[in-house]
């Protein structure tokens, strides 16, 4: 029997309150999280907090405004896959050392970084969350985690100089000045020299502007945005596999395999250490597949079912999708119940219009040598924090404000290779039991025994593609500390990185006219000779022409034209069966093909650059004789032979935008068509008619005056479409400058054309554009013997229409003239919404219909604006003629008449999602005869 007794006053000891206070301090944890400027921050979290906790305490001290696309990624020992902070779980469940952490005294440590990566940084509302991107992407080249061709690399770096620097000025910025900063991996000594000529082309560019331009080339990496996962194949080969906003990406030895796009894919799932992508029955398929790979354990598998899972809803819903209900569900569902719980990309965007700070000044963190950055890190990774707040300081301190703000806008994006095989292991014996369900013999995942996910998308066929992807970023291992994943410590470390990262074989120590660049995107192309022993390609250049050694012709039918990946016009040789052929002659090279060629039985290996065009073969190639390969069906004349229709080719169309591949495939595509010479463009006395130096028209093409002067910098482009009598005939020209109006009038009442389109005004973001030459209502010009009338101007906020009269002087004849200015087009980038353009392109047709003269087109350089309305509207007339609608074949017909046309990926896609919306919404409708326009 326990007695009652009253505790004495004083001399008292409570044990419980100190036991509470010693749990309280144990339960404080000490997270650094490495930052994208690369200063290291450390707060004080509870254990027992969500994730959600530490994520808002990171952005409320980065002040970001759009949230959604960041996350803190975790080091994890278990695993060679990238784990990410659920924000909706315990700190403590996720941090797996954190008693021996807390015991210790140690931090843990978590990197900041972008989870989400747009497809547009348009999208991006804040300057300073684009500046956020500029900090990941310009961290993960310089690392090695984001492969980036050697070209590319330069004009990414000297846009970040442009950001940090400013202008480029030749008393400041002295041979040298860039020898502090490293940009890629193992970077060469004269890659600086690269940067520092295109540093001086970005003047007048602010940080804003220049940061813009490098997130717009940037995304136009192969892969960029995607977030890789390692595996095996069912022969236990090591692959990868890709998640990103359009789908799954499988690639093996270096090579991307397949594609998934999200439209093809019915459900994901994974059941112990097997991940499994059940893919939509084909037409012709009789049953759905089910693909299979090994996974590395358990953790690894759920991390790539919850990337997808997140990259799916974030990239393809618009909005989360709620949680079950079902009370019994709850009970008796054994699989994962992890769903995304985020805003969607259609909710940040959104979210950024409403709330984002656009006026917002902040401060940028200068670069420092990457030596400085690991003495940072190793310094505060040795220092425990005991501050009682959860902000502390931040090694080193951020740089002083005073960064102008400025707002911006330009675009741009690129591309692939595709082979057409799938990896994993095809589980076999599929039954159906249901739409939604599949079940398999064994080591398959069922609804109630594996973790899956049906997505719910409509049915599509995979986009093609024929390009092949630079290498993969280097694997890490299990065991590196959580900087080295980020840094490397030595000089050989970066050498690794850069070997593991591009799988080819080093340049010569000195820089030669035709040497090959390790960090270039290149293509390994195999060969046998014919019964004759030919391989049917020419060459040109060699180190004895000071030129890069370039296909110059590839003959049909030939083993170069039928081999896979096929060997095309522009690709530049580098390595021929392994030999660097850098300091090779013109007639060494030959010679050294033909000597192979007489083997007969031997196998002739290249690796080539694509579509390598250079200014200096242009003027090689004037000496070359006239020859164009013209295949005996060009892409405009007749149905592919794999014979799509119109509604197949939309869907490809669809889907290329989804995953990105029409713009690996236009940016594939030449500039410059090979073999066609620019030499008149060039003439001392045209010199100065030539509004930019750099767009020259064809001279197999160009537009000739009649007299002594006959140059104006301008090209016929003339597009058939199929199944119809129709030719729509173009005059693409650059805006007039003051001294070319006469000319450009001249050339208007020689061809016979009565309508001029302009599709710029005349000054934008301060920089005169086009001269206007013609005269203010009711006014007359003189040009020459050429007088100009204007009699009226209409129009709305997105165009004017204005009728003129051009009257000859010495014929004593005029003619009735229609100008029609697009004033819509931003001064950057594309229009956010396609419906002012579309209903501008539609004027210009009717206003066209009837006539069979050329109408003449011009923006400011007659390449970019004027390609689109070129591509607009013939894929119109293609839909009314019930044709598919092949977007990169439209430009390859341009591109064969005047350099250049469609200037910009961002154009490209501007367009394709035009054609796809008029479509879509019956903007135009397949006629019943496909000979009426």
């Amino acid at each position: 029997m326990t007695s009652r007794f009253r505790l004495p006053a004083g001399r008292t000891y409570n044990v419980r309150a100190s036991e509470l206070a010693r749990d309280r301090q144990h339960t404080e944890v000490v997270c650094n999280i490495l930052l994208l400027d690369n200063n290291v921050q450390a707060f004080k979290v509870n254990k027992h907090d969500q994730g959600q906790v530490l994520l808002d305490i990171v952005f409320k001290h980065l002040d970001l405004t759009e949230r959604d696309y960041f996350g803190l990624q975790l080091a994890d020992d278990s695993t060679d896959n990238p784990r990410w902070l659920d924000p909706n779980k315990p700190i403590r469940k996720q941090l797996k050392k954190l008693l021996l952490l807390i015991l210790g005294g140690s931090p843990y440590n978590l990197n900041f970084r972008v989870k989400f990566f747009v497809s547009d940084p348009n999208k991006l509302q804040e300057e300073y969350t684009r500046y956020q991107y500029f900090l990941q992407i310009k961290q993960d080249i310089l690392t090695g985690r984001l492969p980036c061709p050697y070209n590319t690399a330069a004009l990414l770096a000297s846009f970040a100089v442009q950001s940090e620097l400013g202008d480029f000025s030749q008393s400041e910025n002295l041979p040298g000045y860039l020898s502090d900063y490293s940009f890629i991996p193992n970077q060469p000594q004269d890659f600086e020299n690269e940067i520092a000529k295109l540093h001086q082309q970005h003047t007048g560019l602010s940080p804003a502007e220049a940061e813009f331009n490098y997130l717009n080339k940037a995304r136009t990496l192969e892969l960029y945005g995607v977030e890789f996962h390692y595996a095996r194949d069912q022969s236990n080969n090591e692959i990868m596999i890709g998640v990103m906003s359009g789908g799954i990406l499988i690639y093996k030895n270096r090579v991307r395999m397949n594609t998934f796009p999200w439209l093809k894919i019915v459900k994901i799932s994974f059941k112990c250490k097997q991940f499994f992508i059940q893919l939509r029955k084909e037409l012709l398929e009789s049953r759905e597949t089910l693909l299979g790979f090994n996974m590395v354990n358990y953790r690894a598998c759920k991390n790539l079912w919850k990337a997808c899972v997140e990259h799916h809803t974030f990239f393809r819903l618009d909005r989360p999708l709620p949680p079950q209900k079902n009370f019994f569900a709850h009970y008796f569902t054994l699989g994962s119940k992890f769903r995304y719980c985020g805003r969607t990309e259609v909710q940040s965007v959104q979210y950024g219009k409403e709330k984002a700070n656009k006026d917002r000044v902040f401060a940028r963190s200068p670069s420092k040598p990457l030596a400085q950055k690991l003495m940072d890190w190793e310094v505060v990774s040795k220092n425990s924090v005991s501050d009682d707040r959860l902000e502390t300081q931040s090694l080193p301190s951020r740089s002083p404000p005073g960064t102008p703000n400025h707002r911006n806008s330009t675009f741009t994006q690129e591309g692939t290779r595709l082979r057409p095989s799938s990896v994993g292991h095809l589980v076999d014996h599929v039954v159906h039991t249901s739409p939604s369900e599949v079940f398999v013999n064994h080591r398959s995942p069922s609804s109630t025994q594996a973790n899956s996910i049906i997505l719910e998308s409509s049915p599509s066929q995979e986009a093609p593609g024929d390009e092949q992807p630079p290498a993969l970023p280097p694997k890490q291992s299990k065991k590196s500390s959580w900087n080295q994943i980020h840094y490397s410590h030595s000089q050989q470390d970066l050498e690794n990185h850069i070997n593991e990262a591009f799988d080819v074989l080093s340049s010569p120590e000195k820089s030669t006219p035709n040497g090959g660049i390790p960090h270039d995107n290149l293509v390994l192309i195999r060969m046998k000779p014919d019964e004759n022993g030919r391989f049917g390609f020419n060459v040109k250049g060699g180190y004895d022409q000071k030129m890069p050694v370039i296909v110059s012709r590839v003959a049909p039918g030939t083993p170069a034209d039928l081999c896979v990946p096929r060997l095309n016009e522009g690709d530049q040789v580098v390595l021929i069966n392994g030999r660097n052929i850098a300091e090779y002659t013109h007639d060494q090279v030959v010679l050294f093909i033909k000597a192979i060629c007489e083997r007969h039985s031997g196998e002739l290996v290249l690796l080539v650059r694509p579509n390598a065009v250079y200014d200096v073969v242009e003027e090689k190639l004037e000496n070359e004789p006239d020859f164009q390969y013209i295949p005996e069906k060009t892409p405009l004349d007749s149905v592919h032979e794999d014979d799509h229709s119109l509604r197949e080719s939309m869907i490809q169309l669809a889907e290329g935008l989804i995953t990105g591949t029409i713009l690996t495939q236009f940016d594939q595509l030449y500039r410059k068509k090979p073999g066609m010479t620019m030499s008149c463009a060039r003439l001392p006395q045209n010199i100065s008619k030539n509004r930019y130096r750099d767009i020259s028209p064809y001279d197999a093409t160009r537009v000739i005056l009649k007299g002594n002067e006959d140059y104006i910098n301008a090209n016929y482009i003339n597009m058939e479409i199929p199944s119809s009598s129709i030719i729509n005939q173009y005059i693409a020209c650059q805006g007039p400058l003051p001294h070319t109006c006469t000319d450009f009038w001249q050339m208007t009442w020689e061809q016979g054309s009565s309508m001029v389109v302009m599709l710029t005004t005349q000054v934008e973001r301060g920089r005169v554009k086009c001269h206007q030459y013609w005269p203010e209502p009711t006014g007359s010009l003189s040009y020459g013997c050429y007088q100009v009338t204007c009699h009226s101007e209409e129009g709305n906020t997105a165009y004017i229409f204005r009728k003129m009269t051009l009257f000859n002087q010495e014929k004593n004849e005029s003619r009735q003239l229609t100008q029609i200015q697009y004033i819509a087009w931003p001064d950057h980038g594309v229009p956010d919404d396609s419906s002012d353009f579309l209903d501008f392109v539609c004027h210009v047709r009717n206003k066209r219909a009837g006539k069979e003269e050329p109408i003449v087109v011009h923006c400011s350089a007659g390449i970019g604006r004027t390609g689109v309305l070129i591509t607009m509207e013939t894929a119109m007339c293609l839909i009314e003629c019930n044709q598919p609608v092949y977007p990169l074949d439209i430009v390859r017909t341009m591109r064969d008449q005047r350099a250049m046309m469609i200037q910009t990926p961002s154009q490209y896609r501007f367009v394709c999602e035009a054609i796809l919306k008029v479509y879509e919404e019956g903007f135009v409708k397949p006629l019943t005869t496909s000979s009426n326009k």
